[in-house]
């Protein structure tokens, strides 16, 4: 049996240029590299239900652990469970349930590796022998075309087969349901249709013919309420279910209702969206535990077993119904914005509003930090994507120590914080340091506050098609087009970090060494602030001797940063003040999933606080940009930050990025303790990643950092703080002081900021073809690249090397032999 059967992977389409020795090489090399398993395409139909399987695999742990354990996996017509055994999948006790047909399944043959991306998370899976890797591929993938088969034909009925209804109510109940359903389905589909069709009737103009044509070819928003009128029918079950165990426990003295675990599941709807759902792993009671004889047990455990199903299926039916409005609000959006295009009255009406808007809100108000409750990518808009999709190599560059999750915590974090601690600690944060120049909010108020030309549109490129036409290579060596950018660079990036610099200035004037680690702590996690609003885009790679400086009186700190390294790429940074040293080294590790991008960075950040002698140490956590596919990425980050102070062990401090659930009000927090020698907590810390850390209990915490306000339109300016938006900026006072290997010389990132993306494109395939031959010149000669401003240290990190601020300080850097990069 050759490869490719036992894989049950289709031929892949190689490009006509592409030589005979290319794709024998192609062959040789499939083992070591990642492969994407090939859905349902075109017209192909795939009615035959495929056979169960079940068995024993290995699935990576969950986030934060290690290694490996091993599951029990049961897959039927394109659904796969698993728990601890098989004695727990009859019993329903699961650990989690996979549609595989919504899924991107990648297979690595040398490895005995599978992952399936659901774009909520990602499993990692793997067989112990090679025979056992080549029969679940090939079920899968039966599974998987049959799955998408299904839903292709019925679109609407994604959950049918997750969790059928059991049959074992009684009949009496049984008919009252269906009774009591039958009525109300009737006058809810009506009432819901009424108040549909009344919702979107709104008159047109002339110039909006594209919207009524919409809203006569579209369906979608029936079936979305016929869908709420099933959900409201699944609740009134579940109700009756409720009073029916009720009764039964009066009757024969059953446990009470409250004292299992069923109703936590009722008290957290939130919690239902989990790709293993708290309701799999319901402790169905034993029959020990009764004292009415098996009879009694019996039917109790039924009905038990009935309300998990039924409040799968209305979690299921809501989630179908939220992603036929998403699509439907996705066209509405389209069709607005291409009728504002062609129609000036549109604009004249929407300037009008937005001029009424301000006035009604307080002048001295400034826009607030936005919680972004965007809608997610349809689950339909995703399986249609993939089932067009070719079947590619993925990157192999990544490792193989990846962090997964597919399980969160639940904060218990209230959300009643003090107002008069939150306005005090706010108040304070804007505070000056005593030691800035009187000048320095005077050079702050010239800096922009806007880019020269907004974002273009990148809707009309296709990610896929450019990862499908890269076959096999590492994504960090893929040049995209520079649409997917913003015109800021990674070593611009770097700086970024620095933007709230005032935590570690208040850090080296406060006495208490765990209140300085508070500091330091809410510094760390700051730096992560800036990238809510930037999933949609990405920073330019730097050339190899590619530099950038930031000196910022206002701030009271000098930063600089180069690129020390380009296979592996290495950005290195350095910043003194007055009041601390920063710096770090930093490359990144990239994985595509499919539907996410895991980006795990190796390297490690240091601040020296002079004051007290403190070297603090702390690595980064991961980051997965979602939906990368589509134009509705969102990014989170997930996993563990230790700060550590190197010169004295006296306290430490932890703290847990959370991960993300879909439809989770929890998303993006963050969790940490400050710990003694001994491993006591200290101080508790809280907050969100992108909007504020607190420190005490919930009722009477101080409010640590919080992010600085958005600028107004930062949609159209990439998504940057106002901080992001002056990095970019060439003023004419800075412009003699700058090496000319500085990025606000580079000419691709300039046209970009400008709105030349012609000439930006250009621009930037001249930069790489001059990086290029550089490289060749250095290898014929056997040389290699000297940074000249950073050293490696001992540990083989990169640090400065302390010429930098020397020379830009007399006579500068004109009079210096710089390298041609651009």
């Amino acid at each position: 049996m050759t490869e490719e059967k036992s894989l049950g992977v289709s031929q892949r389409v190689l490009s006509p240029s592409r030589s005979t020795s290319s794709c024998s090489s192609k062959q040789g090399s499939r083992q070591d590299s990642w492969e994407i398993v090939e859905g349902l395409r075109g017209a192909m139909n795939y009615t035959q239900e495929p056979q169960k399987q079940e068995g024993f695999l290995l699935k990576k742990r969950k986030w934060p652990l290690k290694g490996w354990h091993k599951r029990w996996f049961f897959l039927d017509k394109g659904i796969l469970k698993y728990a601890k055994s098989p004695a727990d999948i009859e019993r329903g006790k699961l650990h989690g349930c996979i549609d595989v047909g919504l899924s991107v399944m990648s297979v690595k043959k040398s490895t005995k590796c599978i992952d399936l991306d659901t774009e909520e998370h990602i499993y990692h899976l793997k067989a112990k022998s090679q025979e056992v890797f080549d029969e679940w591929v090939a079920k899968l993938r039966h599974h998987r075309m049959y799955r998408q088969n299904e839903i292709s034909m019925f679109p609407h009925d994604i959950s049918n087969h997750f969790f059928p209804t059991s049959s074992s109510v009684t009949e009496s109940i049984t008919g009252l349901l269906e009774s009591s359903a039958s009525k109300k389905r009737g006058s809810m589909t009506q009432q819901n249709s009424v108040q549909t069709g009344s919702s979107l009737s709104f008159p047109c103009s002339s110039n909006e013919s594209r919207i009524p044509s919409w809203l006569q070819s579209s369906d979608d928003m029936e079936r979305c309420s016929k869908d709420l009128s099933h959900c409201h029918n699944y609740l009134l079950e579940m109700s009756q279910l409720l009073q029916s165990m009720e009764v039964l426990h009066r009757t024969y003295s059953a446990p009470a209702i409250n004292a299992m675990q069923v109703p936590t599941v009722i008290s957290a709807p939130l919690r239902l969206h989990a790709s293993n759902p708290n309701l799999s792993t319901l402790d169905f009671a034993e029959e020990k535990i009764y004292s009415n004889g098996s009879e009694t047990t019996s039917e109790f455990s039924k009905m038990q077993e009935d309300l998990c199903h039924i409040a799968h299926k209305v979690y299921f039916t809501l989630k179908s119904a939220f992603s036929m409005i998403s699509t439907e609000r996705e066209k509405l959006k389209q069709m607005l914005e291409h009728d504002s295009a062609s129609s000036p009255s549109a604009q004249i009406v929407g300037l009008k509003n937005a001029l009424s808007s301000e006035h009604s809100e307080d002048e001295n108000r400034s826009l607030v930090h936005q919680l972004s409750n965007e809608s997610r990518l349809s689950i339909t808009d995703s399986l249609t994507e993939f089932f067009d999709a070719q079947e590619v190599l993925l990157s192999a560059s990544s490792s193989e120590n990846e962090v997964s999750d597919d399980d969160s915590y639940v904060s218990d974090v209230s959300d009643n914080i003090s107002e008069d601690n939150l306005s005090n600690d706010v108040e304070n944060e804007r505070q000056t340091l005593d030691s800035m120049p009187d000048g320095s909010m005077e050079c702050h108020s010239k800096r922009r506050t806007c880019l020269p030309a907004p974002c273009p549109n990148t809707s009309n490129i296709s990610l896929w098609n450019i990862l499908r036409n890269n076959i096999g290579k590492d994504l960090s060596k893929v040049a995209m087009p520079v649409e997917l950018n913003e015109p800021l660079n990674t070593l611009q990036r770097l700086c970024e970090e620095l933007e709230y610099s005032d935590l570690l200035d208040k850090a080296a004037h406060t006495p208490s060494l765990f209140e300085r680690m508070v500091y330091v702590a809410a510094f760390a996690v700051s730096a992560y602030a800036s990238s809510y609003y930037r999933a949609g885009s990405k920073p330019f790679n730097p050339v190899l001797g590619e530099t950038y400086e930031c000196i910022r009186e206002d701030k009271g700190f000098q930063f600089f940063s180069e690129q020390v390294s380009h296979h592996p790429p290495i950005s290195a940074c350095h910043a003194e003040s007055d009041n601390f040293v920063f710096w770090q080294d930093i490359r990144w590790k990239n994985k595509f999933w499919g539907k996410s991008m895991e980006i795990v960075p190796i390297g490690t950040t240091h601040v020296i606080l002079p004051a007290f002698r403190d070297h603090y140490e702390w690595n980064k956590v991961t980051s997965c940009i979602h939906n990368i596919l589509s134009g509705q990425r969102w990014i989170e980050h997930y996993g563990e930050i230790i700060i550590k102070n190197m010169n004295d062990n006296s306290c430490h401090c932890k703290l847990t990025f959370v991960k993300t659930k879909y439809w989770n009000h929890n998303a993006h927090e963050i969790e940490g303790s400050v710990f003694d020698e001994n491993g006591k907590v200290v101080h508790r810390l809280f907050g969100k990643w992108h909007e504020s850390i607190y420190c005490g209990s919930s009722s009477s915490a101080n409010c640590i950092w919080r992010a600085n306000p958005m600028p107004k339109d930062y949609e159209q300016w990439y998504g940057f703080t106002q901080f992001a938006l002056e990095l970019n900026e060439l003023d004419p006072v800075t412009r003699p002081l700058l090496p000319s290997s500085d990025t606000r010389f580079r000419p691709d990132q300039r046209l970009l900021e400008e709105g030349n993306i012609e000439g930006a494109e250009i621009q930037k395939q001249r930069i790489e073809q001059l990086q290029r031959e550089r490289r060749k010149v250095l290898e014929e000669n056997n040389m290699e690249h000297q940074p000249r401003f950073f050293r490696k240290s001992e540990d083989e990190s990169w640090v400065s090397n302390g010429t930098y601020l020397e020379l830009r300080k007399n006579p500068g850097f004109s009079k210096l032999d710089n390298p041609v990069l651009w």
